[in-house]
């Protein structure tokens, strides 16, 4: 039986009420809270985990926006129509306009706001470009790490004094008959229950890619991939929005990734490759235009012999991947391998020295993937080599909603009073993995939520 039930809330009694109740305390959830308690509401954040961390703990913590102060000062020229542009040219045209145009327009000035309110200290990545952008518009916190960027919203929202619920479990959402939630039904780890009403939901649950059977039915392609992204992530805002009657958008949309270090499960940053590194299979031999995009690589990693490849660089380029704590970790935990000479870093790969010089040498403008290499210098000596394999990160499919945060109804219209933020709601990467622009995951996360978190806070009010 599904962990995610709807269930009536006539008759049902609930021993508090929040005016805002937001189920997970990932970033979007916690950057809806602190939305909200700036514009005036007490929100209670239900979160699952003793301490809430979420797939953004797992992610690089970077963010990206268009016409910040940080790129400003550092002379970089870009704005939300630019940004909005890349994103719809990675989907293919796959979005949703005006969710695009309120994301893009919006995340200038909440990642502003999040650094003069809160203290978090954002700078733009400006040694390389990830795919698809076209300027860089890359924002993270000093570490490049997700883990910081959620230990300072988490720190942000106890200085607020925002309630946090830990180590509680939203199961069902108790509904009226015209699609009013009225409230949401809690496990705790002992398996006693509470009940908790609201003026407002928000779903800020991520999406399902800890939910193997949902996998399978929307991504099969990457059902046996390692999974990267938190084992919370359960499909509960898709399992409520299919029984509430809610419409759903892009559910196999999704972002992959082509480089977790394996078997230490260690994210390699694709910086590796953007600079000008290069993946080999089992045979030395390459199969893809890398700099396309990390997403779209997940799968043809696992196509691979073995469901593995070698991500090929040089110590120029892991100078560069050192600004990343993962990369650093990996480092440490014994992950790269390194020579002086392509013969002795194949026979350490256990790879065909033929094939990996051949590969290494390869350049064109476009290559026979259709790469172009004009202006990345070669690789040179001393090599470096990480085994990885390809992952799911998160589903981008979800709910749809509308430029609000509120969620709509297959048969038109939105429901009075819920809203989705993050992965709970469909995102901005289309129905594919290439659709997936870098950032996407945690741009709909902070975005999202704090257009949630200001809308479900006025509703509330107005009550």
């Amino acid at each position: 039986m599904s962990e995610a039930a709807v269930a009536p809330a006539d008759g049902v009694t609930f021993g508090a009420v929040a005016e805002v109740l937001i189920i997970g305390g990932g970033a979007a959830g916690i950057v809806a809270a602190l939305a909200a308690a700036a514009a005036g509401a007490e929100p209670v954040v239900v979160e699952r985990d003793a301490v809430p961390r979420g797939s953004t703990a797992l992610s690089a913590g970077l963010i990206p926006a268009g016409g910040t102060r940080w790129q400003r000062d550092a002379g970089i020229k870009d704005d939300a129509e630019r940004f909005a542009a890349d994103i719809r040219r990675k989907a293919k045209g796959e979005v949703d306009e005006a969710v695009l145009d309120a994301v893009t327009r919006g995340i200038a000035s909440t990642l502003e706001w999040l650094a003069d309110a809160h203290g978090l200290s954002f700078s733009v990545v400006t040694d390389f470009l990830y795919p698809g952008h076209s300027a860089h518009r890359m924002h993270g916190l000093a570490s490049r790490s997700g883990a910081e960027l959620i230990d300072r919203l988490r720190a942000a929202v106890e200085r607020a004094g925002v309630a946090v619920l830990t180590e509680a479990v939203a199961r069902t959402l108790f509904i009226d008959d015209d699609g009013t939630v009225r409230g949401i039904g809690v496990v705790r780890p002992d398996g006693s229950e509470e009940r908790i009403g609201c003026r407002a939901l928000v779903l800020a649950c991520n999406g399902y890619g800890g939910n193997r059977a949902l996998v399978r039915r929307h991504i099969p392609e990457l059902a046996e991939a390692v999974w990267f992204g938190h084992d919370g992530n359960r499909g509960e805002a898709v399992l409520w929005g299919e029984a509430l009657g809610a419409e759903l958008a892009h559910l196999s949309g999704h972002q992959g990734h082509g480089s977790v270090a394996h078997p230490h499960g260690i994210l390699i940053t694709w910086a590796a490759m953007m600079q000008g590194g290069v993946q080999v299979n089992a045979q030395g031999e390459r199969f893809s235009d890398e700099s396309e995009g990390y997403s779209e690589q997940a799968a043809r990693v696992l196509a691979q012999p073995g469901g593995f490849a070698w991500g090929v660089f040089d110590e120029r380029i892991a100078g560069i991947a050192r600004q990343f704590e993962d990369f650093r970790a990996a480092e440490v935990a014994g992950a790269e391998v390194r020579a002086g000479s392509v013969e002795a870093l194949a026979e350490a790969m256990k790879v065909p020295a033929a094939a990996l010089a051949t590969s290494l040498a390869e350049r064109g403008a476009p290559d026979r993937f259709g790469r172009d290499w004009t202006g990345v210098a070669p690789l040179v000596p001393p090599y470096c080599a990480v085994r990885v394999t390809g992952a799911l990160f998160h589903t981008q499919g979800g709910l749809a909603i509308r430029d609000d945060a509120r969620v709509r109804r297959a048969s038109g219209g939105v429901f009075p009073n819920l809203f989705a933020a993050g992965g709970a709601a469909a995102g901005l990467s289309g129905s594919r993995a290439a659709g997936y622009l870098s950032g996407n995951g945690l741009l709909t996360a902070v975005a999202l939520g704090a257009i949630a978190g200001r809308e479900s806070a006025r509703l509330s009010r107005a009550v």
